[in-house]
């Protein structure tokens, strides 16, 4: 009993390297599902299509994912993990400081960068029958991300009320989602033509209510 569990933590200890190999297979297939999910669609994509996407065999996609819905939420989870690091590198007292065009160039560009680089994240969002944590945390995700903003606005203009803060946070938001998906649907010049338009849409509907000048000090 006592040489059991003595024996236990070194029999349970994987080496570092065998972590490192499967943490590389892991990321393998997660960029190969990101691939299936935005050229198939979630609800046509298969562990199949995916374990070929990824050039191995359906059973050693198995030994890292029970289903499709495993590797859609392990998916989910990381890409929402680096969306909100984003947010602390964007939403600073900083760029809150710039003019508003300006401003907007610093906290647009990096997101939509991000959404242009991982597009399999709005293709999981935008299925009907993407598994229900991925889109919960997407929700809390976009909760987040509105606060922020409306908490930047709340820089520009102190004095501007709380419902019309919100009001205008949530207007700017849903601008920034709508430019975006025009975005990704197009590239090259096409693409930088309505990231071009999206930053002016959202550059005329802010101007008028908090101003172009920078946010003061606080």
């Amino acid at each position: 009993m006592t040489e059991s569990k003595a024996a236990q933590p070194e029999g349970a200890a994987k080496p570092r390297r065998r972590q490192a190999r499967g943490e590389r297979r892991v990321q393998q297939l997660l960029d190969a599902a990101a691939n299936v999910f935005c050229r198939s669609g979630y609800t046509s994509a298969s562990t199949n299509a995916i374990a070929r996407e990824a050039g191995v065999s359906p059973g050693t996609l198995y030994q890292f994912f029970p289903n499709k819905e495993a590797i859609a939420v392990e998916l989910g989870e990381r890409l929402t993990h680096q969306m909100r690091q984003a947010h602390g590198l964007i939403f600073t007292v900083e760029n809150a400081s710039l003019p508003l065009g300006e401003m907007l160039d610093a906290v647009l560009d990096p997101m939509i960068e991000f959404n242009c680089a991982n597009p399999a994240f709005l293709a999981l969002i935008h299925s009907s029958e993407a598994p229900g944590r991925v889109v919960e945390e997407h929700d809390a995700l976009h909760l987040t991300l509105q606060a922020r903003v409306e908490e930047l606005i709340g820089r520009y203009q102190p004095a501007l009320p709380a419902d019309r803060r919100a009001r205008t946070a949530t207007m700017a938001f849903q601008l920034f989602k709508a430019g975006l998906d025009l975005i990704l649907c197009h590239q090259g010049a096409e693409r930088e033509a309505y990231i071009a338009e999206t930053k002016a849409a959202l550059y005329g509907y802010l101007a008028p209510v908090i101003g172009t000048e920078g946010a003061p000090a606080p």
